[in-house]
């Protein structure tokens, strides 16, 4: 498959230009998505994968995925034809929380290999034309990481500030309301020194203190290191968490929580995330990776869409791309998810370039979610939506949440509030490549247990099925690939009626392009084509129907959904632009 955008220098040159710095034509980015000229970034018109290490390709038998595993397994992403691989965390942990909780920033866990095999992974990626993007952990560090056993020794320790230390509260209990995600309170009592330290997450997991300016600069250095080894950028994990109240202010209680869900949402964080000092902490992340060329930053930020879009930064200071994972949580039709791609759109800043998600490790499986003949709507939807799209290792296949046995959890989310499903292990269970014994995985015991459908869903029976969904996220990631509407092209979103989703997208005004319908509902929906358009279907996400011309209506099956490419661009109306008061 030919690549149309080349692999940048492995190692750090000064970048020429901030990307998404191009000037612009008639439209924006946050409207249409069109510009005038201007360089395109290899991530905003490539494919993000994610992998989950310990769960892709085991390579001695240990049952944990590692690297060398990895590179075993790239050749099927560049068959595949994503652009880069992103690797949830590798380094040093005692895996209290599986690898987030980092005891050193600049090395790689035995279990997953060694730098050696890091230098390698990069070195056979990139000869692949896949870039590689590193999960970085800057909000906490373990509680068995060198600068917190520093800290913890003694309130008067050099590094005493590197982590957030405060006396009891009156009563001698936690300092304030503050909770921590997975559970409790956000406080765990150090009797040693006789103060409280503070953890947004696990108790073995220390918030750092990103006001300590030497905490800063330690993490840029760990930045740089891996940098200089030639990764193409990071993905930063809860980078909305990293500056917390300085007057250590109660959290506001919810009022709309209930026992009975999930106990972190009893308070309001305004104290503890999201806080207007991140920008100037992300800022200067954001000045050290533009000093490398081509180098993207991702961040992690679970917030509504108006808040969201403040992580670009002031004149793009920010993150290249603060996830967007409204697709994951979306109520499933059409009405609500066209307003709600009308609403990020219309909020994007002026070079803001947009990204979608459909699954990642914290949440449950797309085919688990809305089904496994809606996954494949949703495929389209994800490949041919404006903006840079990020997949899960084995939503190619179809893999879905597997039950875990109650003495087999290992996420200590689930273990701490059980019961209410919060638990990540049913998304996180091994890579199915096969129908041989524990789906080629590993010839050991898998850490977590493989799916009992795996000798019917797996990669190897998968690519010879024609209609597989397998098939289907490769037809549409080469469909993709060869057209610019489809990559960098502006969106027009036709209004919603029924169940039926329908958009068009091209390359610049007055060109035709492509009419994307997707049928979100298992019954038969037709629908009037935009005044006066008629085309051809290249795509049906049922792989059965091609070349077909389409005239005056579309006629979608139960869980259909069609590309057709338009002879002609569709005159622009009240019915046809949705983006028309932008």
């Amino acid at each position: 498959m030919t690549r149309k955008h080349d692999m940048p220098e492995t190692h750090g040159t000064p970048a020429e230009g901030v990307p998404g710095a191009a000037t612009h034509a008639e439209g924006h980015t946050g409207g249409h998505g069109e510009r005038r000229t201007g360089q395109y970034q290899w991530w905003q018109r490539g494919i993000v994968y994610q992998v989950y290490p310990r769960s892709f390709q085991d390579s001695n038998g240990d049952g944990i995925g590692d690297l060398p595993g990895i590179i075993t397994r790239l050749d099927h992403l560049r068959w595949l034809g994503v652009d880069a691989v992103w690797i949830s965390p590798i380094y040093p942990s005692p895996m209290a929380d599986f690898g987030y909780d980092v005891s050193d920033y600049t090395d790689i866990h035995p279990i997953f290999g060694t730098l050696d095999d890091f230098d390698r992974l990069i070195a056979e990626a990139h000869g692949r034309q896949l870039r590689v993007i590193l999960d970085f952990v800057p909000n906490h560090s373990s509680d068995q990481h060198p600068w917190f056993l520093e800290s913890s020794a003694s309130r008067d320790n050099p590094k005493r500030d590197w982590y957030i230390w405060r006396d009891p509260g009156p009563d001698g209990g936690p300092p304030n309301n503050w909770l921590s995600n997975f559970g409790g309170p956000g406080w765990t009592f150090h009797e040693p020194t006789g103060q409280y330290y503070y953890h947004a997450f696990l108790p073995e997991q220390p918030d750092l203190n990103w006001r300590n300016e030497e905490v800063v600069q330690a993490m840029l250095d760990a930045l740089r290191f891996w940098l200089d080894r030639g990764v193409d950028g990071f993905r930063v994990d809860v980078i909305w968490h990293l500056i917390k109240d300085d007057e250590f202010r109660d959290n506001p209680l919810n009022p709309d929580w209930e026992p009975g869900h999930n106990p972190f949402h009893a308070v309001i964080p305004v104290q503890t995330s999201d806080r207007p000092e991140v920008h100037e902490v992300i800022a200067r992340i954001r000045r050290l990776v533009d000093e490398y060329s081509e180098r993207v930053l991702i961040g992690e930020i679970y917030l509504p869409v108006e808040r969201l879009v403040s992580y670009y930064g002031v004149e793009l200071t920010g993150v290249h791309l603060p996830f967007n994972f409204q697709l994951i949580n979306a109520p499933w039709n059409a009405e609500q998810i066209g307003a709600m791609i009308h609403d990020y759109e219309k909020a994007l800043p002026e070079e803001g370039w947009p990204n979608w998600v459909l699954g990642n490790h914290d949440q449950h499986r797309i085919a688990s979610r809305i089904g496994s003949a809606q996954a494949r709507v949703a495929a389209m939807m994800l490949l041919t939506l404006r903006g840079t799209p990020t997949l899960y290792y084995g939503d190619e296949i179809g893999m879905r949440d597997v039950e875990i046995p109650v003495h087999r959890i290992r996420d200590p989310l689930e273990i701490n509030i059980p019961g209410i499903g919060l638990g990540r292990d049913p998304e996180r269970t091994p890579m199915q490549w096969s129908g041989v014994s524990n789906a080629g995985f590993t010839t050991g015991d898998p850490w977590l247990p493989v799916a009992e459908d795996y000798p019917e869903i797996n990669v190897d029976t998968e690519k010879h099925e024609h209609g597989s969904i397998l098939a289907l996220y490769r037809a549409l990631i080469n469909l993709r690939q060869g057209e610019p509407a489809l990559e960098i092209g502006r969106i027009e979103l036709i209004p919603a009626t029924g169940d039926l989703l329908m958009y068009t997208r091209s390359a610049r005004i007055g060109e035709a392009g492509f009419l994307i319908a997707l049928n979100l509902h298992d019954s038969e929906e037709t629908r009037m084509m935009p005044a006066g358009a008629t085309g051809v279907i290249l795509l049906s996400t049922h792989l059965d129907r091609e070349d077909l011309p389409v005239t005056e209506q579309i006629t979608l099956r139960p869980n259909e959904g069609v590309i057709i490419r338009l002879d002609d661009a569709p005159p622009a109306g009240p019915r046809d632009s949705f983006f028309q008061e932008l």
